[in-house]
């Protein structure tokens, strides 16, 4: 880490730091997240393409770089800024430093910046472009580039599956993270991932038990041609569950409208109250965009909302099988308080107890991180 490197705000703020990461200039979407760990997941989060990420945090990089903590291959974001970037991990699972691996990465990143300052200047105006640069006076473009579902979305159809699977689940990949499937087939399921665009006659000929839409990156309305394919998706008639923009574009499919939210919601602390029963649930979150609670459309009900803001939360449909929500439920990183969603998804395929028996049967398999390296020594995290 040596050098000077700003952080050039489009309202005109500057910010002066130390360069960590790439020698290059990033561009994008400047958002900040809350999690105190669970940094390695926010960098190789999908969801993050095309934005600079403020950790909130103060202290990141102090256990280092763990491939088996990532969500996907390689960070898809387009910059990092810190407060401190721990140059000496200490971590017997450690790789290497935060440092190193954004360079090796290509993600240019900026530390020794008064991060909680930065965040009271998005919570107070919002979300804004911003450029990372060896110089003060970096231009921007002329317009933001649009973050895309195909820009994240897998390239071929693939398969991951448990040994003696139970049933089959369709994940259709938005920008999915790594955990939503770990959560599937720890259940017994054999999941096939499909590129975002596939057409909903290629999944339904397949005749999945179920149908996981993931979450993915950018504006959910801005995806007409996938959103058509949900339409039918869901006349289909296959259980359906929804994560984050899987959950978006599913209550646009059904006709609702979605808005931006001034700062979003981003990282492991947000409370979503379960309309029925009165109860909040901590969960893990990383979205720019909710559902419109004031326009649901006929035979879509809200479940849960935002404890702090009111705003849709998760949402079930009455003319078909399917329930969604804006959190995420495999909670990587974050807490586990709704991790009983994916049990929900398998009731409604009608295998929760097909997987209860198979939990019993192959409790080895079920890939605790805990025990994921071959040598099965206990990784405490």
């Amino acid at each position: 880490m040596s050098g000077k490197r700003y952080l050039i705000l489009e309202n005109g703020g500057v910010y002066e730091g130390v360069r960590i990461g790439a020698a290059t200039e990033a561009r994008g979407e400047l958002v900040f997240t809350t999690g105190m760990v669970g940094y390695l997941e926010t960098l190789t989060d999908p969801s993050y393409f095309g934005q600079i990420v403020v950790q909130t945090f103060p202290l990141i990089g102090n256990y280092g770089v763990i491939t088996p903590d990532f969500e996907s291959d390689s960070p898809r974001l387009s910059g990092y800024v810190v407060r401190e970037a721990c140059g000496c991990p200490s971590n017997f699972r450690s790789e290497g430093t935060l440092d190193a691996f954004l360079r090796e990465s290509g993600v240019p990143g900026l530390a020794g910046v008064d991060v909680r300052a930065l965040t009271r200047v998005l919570r107070t105006a919002g979300v804004m472009r911003a450029v990372i640069s060896d110089s003060p006076s970096a231009e921007f473009p002329a317009s933001p580039p649009i973050a895309g579902v195909m820009d994240v979305t897998c390239r071929e159809i693939s398969r991951e599956a448990p040994p003696e699977p139970i049933g089959t689940a369709a994940l259709i990949d938005y920008g999915a993270k790594g955990g939503i499937v770990r959560a599937l087939t720890r259940r017994g399921l054999a999941v096939t991932i499909y590129p975002a665009d596939t057409k909903a006659s290629v999944i339904i000929e397949s005749s999945p038990d179920g149908i996981m839409l993931s979450n993915g990156p950018g504006d959910p309305s801005v995806n007409t041609g996938i959103i058509g394919e949900l339409r039918g998706l869901a006349r289909s008639g296959i259980p359906m569950f929804g994560i984050c923009l899987g959950h978006q574009l599913l209550a646009l499919a059904s006709g609702g409208v979605t808005e931006k939210l001034k700062f979003g919601h981003r990282g492991a602390n947000q409370p979503a109250l379960h309309i029925p029963t009165g109860r909040v649930y901590i969960t893990s979150q990383n979205h720019g965009y909710a559902v419109g609670m004031s326009d649901l459309p006929p035979g879509v009900e809200a479940t849960y909302v935002n404890a702090n803001d009111g705003s849709c939360e998760g949402l079930r449909y009455a003319d078909f099988p399917a329930f969604s929500v804006q959190f995420h439920p495999e909670a990587c990183g974050g807490p586990l308080d709704t991790g009983f969603l994916f049990d929900e998804f398998l009731s409604l395929m009608g295998k929760l107890g097909a997987s209860l028996d198979w939990r019993a049967a192959h409790g080895d398999y079920l890939g605790d991180r805990f025990l994921r390296n071959a040598g099965g020594v206990p990784q405490c995290r």
